[in-house]
């Protein structure tokens, strides 16, 4: 009698096991820095490809896998001059991210810091998938070499421009000389 006791909390046990199991999605998003491409596949099946932009020369993705740890919809860059970094998912503990930009033609090419950049509908699309999936359930991918990789150009003030207690603003120029006809310095 102690064992009919038990089958039915058992098989209801193993039943919302069994189920739980079933509802669980593998979301696969495969980066190849060879030719700046995301591949996005949940249980095998290919939802999306996308055109991306990875690490510049000197600043290269790293390659592994990983698993995304944390989900900011509207993050800032602290580190390169607040610059934004809409539905960002981050996935190394260096501050490495899939996110948003609004640089459209950099796609396809390696120009970033190091972080993953989609189109922002894209990004948006991928953030919204990863949060209904679970970052849990999520493997990020990083393969391939940079190819066509550009030296990243840092934007440098321009001539001119101080920066004084946080704030810039221009110098102050004195008028530049005139020079009559034969009178110019050699």
């Amino acid at each position: 009698m102690r064992i009919r006791r038990l089958i039915p909390p058992l098989a209801a046990a193993v039943a919302v096991l069994t189920f739980g199991q079933a509802a669980r999605a593998d979301l696969l998003i495969e980066i190849d820095k060879s030719t700046q491409r995301m591949t996005v596949t949940v249980d095998g099946r290919k939802l999306y490809e996308w055109p991306v932009a990875t690490g510049a020369d000197g600043y290269d993705t790293p390659s592994g896998e990983f698993k995304p740890f944390r989900m900011e919809i509207d993050h800032y860059s602290e580190e390169w001059d607040n610059a934004p970094m809409p539905y960002s998912i981050f996935f190394t503990m260096t501050g490495n991210a899939m996110h948003g930009t609004y640089e459209q033609r950099s796609l396809g090419h390696a120009v970033s810091h190091g972080c993953v950049r989609l189109s922002v509908k894209n990004a948006a699309t991928l953030w919204a998938l990863v949060k209904k999936e679970k970052m849990a359930n999520t493997s990020v991918v990083v393969m391939g070499d940079i190819a066509d990789a550009e030296p990243l150009t840092v934007a440098h003030d321009p001539p001119g421009l101080v920066k004084a207690n946080g704030h810039r603003r221009h110098a102050p120029t004195s008028p530049a000389p005139s020079f009559e006809d034969g009178d110019e310095p050699e």
